[in-house]
């Protein structure tokens, strides 16, 4: 990040189109705060456009939309899916990037530009990417083992003559009159628990046991990566992108032309599509449509934010939200096709439903049910290795995008100090989130990833972006926001964009909000539930990113001088600065009073 040298200066305020009524269009000469270095930007328009897909698309679209989609009504299910995105998670997605553009800073020091007083939602989504930091890479670590693992003529988990293996382990492919009872597991179940995660030494969260070297050994090698493409910007994540996020594509459309010539791959399609009208009348369906086109977009994270701050003034984010979102959600509908057409093969095979089969969800579907597939096929192994491959890139990309989002944040606030450390700051990070990753490396690591993902991300991020889309509709106002991005893009946006953002997508938010907290089935994993003792920890851990939220508030009321009425006109009000589009390599601020 350069450094914001400010000097103050004489000048007038320049805008493009209407005068805006939130500027001071006044021709007495005002300060200005020049900033002499240009702000980092991307090399080309495509590493910001890869790099926002890379991040959205990530290992939820693969198997957390195929899951929903058939459990809720298969092709009904896309009509619910459609309207909330429509209506709630692209205005939330236009929204970020063109306030990260129009502002060019990071998700802390933005507010002090939009609603002061709200400044601690940076601070909590700085928090948020740190927990989804300390599990998410540890995910990319297990499908690093299995990449590793795949190098070998016959796949490890594909039989049951392993040292890992116990006397449940059975193999129905390729024999007649297996018997499966509830005792049974699969090579593939076994490979995971016992093997990669080695979860039968723990008994719990009480005791978790010692680290798996093995799984550190990965997780560093992932750091590492992570280190070496975020330590110089976005030079060169940018770069680093153009492999991560285009790779998964082509391996998707391998995978999706082998899928489809596998016996029984129509049934998997079929059982993937065919519509249940009468799930739309179920209140679940519209919930999780909405909760998944939220977590699949991905606004809240600070990481739109930050990666548009690098985006020309004048670039077009309105385009950018329309295209990024549209790739984001095709994705994850043809990755139903490349799932669903490998369950209806293993159907086959089995001799059983294709229910029967697809009722594993989550991370089960990516490390013991494709895998198990893949492991039948001709040519196992290099669709294992490809298959893997295409995990660990759509994994780091979201890495990449969360990272940036602290990044960004952090040096933003803190230029004068930071700026010129960037390596040194996104080392120090890294090893951080390393730490903070070892309790997930551990034999019961796969229960304190289950807990952090569950609490550390899911209530929070939710209640962060509801908190922030009304700081910004309401507080900054909406009518300042369509001006800014009139200045940006040199027309306003319609009445729909202003409506969904005034009403449909707060309205949206709260709908995820009230359902979930109504609806709190218990935490399982595998045989083992969740004790309330662990439930009520997990409170306090997503407590600990949104309580910033009111201890700012809080904060910066007493801290301000004043009458309270003159503290909360201080508190509400933008500390005001509009950037001179006029100038391309320096940036001019004006202060509004």
């Amino acid at each position: 990040m350069p450094k914001q040298d400010s000097t103050a200066l004489t000048g007038s305020l320049r805008t493009q189109g209407p005068p805006n009524p939130g500027y001071n269009t006044n021709p007495v000469p005002v300060p200005v705060i020049t900033q002499t270095e240009s702000r980092d930007k991307w090399s080309k328009k495509m590493d910001f456009l890869l790099s926002v897909i890379g991040f959205a698309v990530d290992l939820g679209n693969v198997w957390r939309f195929p899951y929903i989609c058939y459990q809720n009504g298969g092709g009904a299910f896309l009509i619910p899916y459609v309207l909330m995105a429509i209506f709630g998670g692209v205005p939330l997605f236009y929204m970020e990037l063109a306030l990260g553009q129009f502002h060019r800073t990071g998700a802390i020091s933005i507010w002090k530009h939009i609603c002061p007083i709200f400044k601690g939602i940076g601070f909590a989504i700085c928090i948020i990417a740190l927990y989804v930091s300390f599990y998410y890479n540890t995910i990319i670590a297990w499908a690093l083992f299995y990449f590793y693992s795949s190098f070998a003529s016959t796949l490890p988990w594909t039989n049951c003559d392993n040292l890992w293996n116990t006397a449940n382990c059975t193999n129905y492919f390729g024999k007649d009159n297996v018997t499966w009872n509830n005792y049974s597991r699969s090579p593939a179940e076994e490979f995971y628990t016992r093997n990669v995660l080695e979860i039968h030494k723990s008994n719990g969260l009480r005791n978790v046991g010692g680290v798996r070297w093995q799984l550190m050994l990965c997780l560093f090698l992932i750091f590492t990566i992570v280190y070496f493409s975020l330590w110089k910007g976005v030079k060169t994540s940018g770069k680093v992108v153009w492999v991560t996020a285009t790779l998964p594509y082509m391996v998707l459309f391998i995978l999706l032309i082998r899928g489809a010539t596998l016996p029984g791959a129509w049934r998997g399609v079929v059982f993937y599509l065919k519509p249940k009208w009468e799930k739309l009348f179920e209140t679940s369906v519209w919930v999780d449509a909405a909760a998944q086109i939220f977590f699949s977009l991905g606004p809240g994270f600070g990481v739109l934010l930050a990666l548009s701050s690098y985006n020309p003034f004048n670039n077009n984010c309105y385009r950018d939200a329309i295209v990024t979102s549209l790739v984001n959600c095709l994705t994850s509908f043809i990755s139903g096709f490349v799932i669903f057409t490998v369950l209806g093969y293993m159907a086959e095979m089995r001799n059983v439903e294709v229910e029967d089969v697809a009722k594993d969800k989550g991370k089960f579907l990516l490390f013991i049910t494709y895998p198990e597939a893949i492991a039948n096929m001709m040519g196992s192994t290099f669709f294992a290795i490809i298959f893997f491959m295409m995990m660990i890139t759509l994994g780091l990309d979201s890495t990449f995008g969360g990272l940036e989002a602290i990044i960004t944040a952090v040096l933003d606030e803190h230029p004068d100090q930071l700026s010129h450390r960037r390596e040194l700051f996104v080392l120090g990070l890294v090893i951080v989130c390393f730490l903070g990753s070892l309790s997930t490396l551990t034999y019961g690591g796969a229960y304190v990833v289950k807990l952090l993902e569950e609490f550390g991300v899911g209530y929070s991020i939710i209640a962060v972006v509801f908190l922030e889309v009304i700081a910004v509709s309401w507080f900054y106002g909406i009518q300042r926001f369509s001006n800014d991005i009139q200045a940006m893009l040199g027309y306003a946006p319609g009445l729909f964009w202003k409506v969904c953002w005034v009403a449909i997508s707060p309205a949206f938010l709260a709908y995820i909000i009230v359902s979930s907290l109504l609806k709190t089935p218990p935490l399982v994993l595998f045989d083992y539930t969740y004790p309330d003792w662990s439930i009520t920890v997990g409170y306090i851990i997503a407590l600990s990113s949104f309580i910033w939220i009111p201890v700012y508030m809080v904060y910066k009321l007493v801290w301000t001088p004043g009458s309270l009425k003159q503290r909360l006109a201080v508190c509400l009000r933008p500390e005001r600065t509009m950037p001179d589009i006029n100038s391309t390599d320096a940036l001019s601020l004006t202060p509004v009073p």
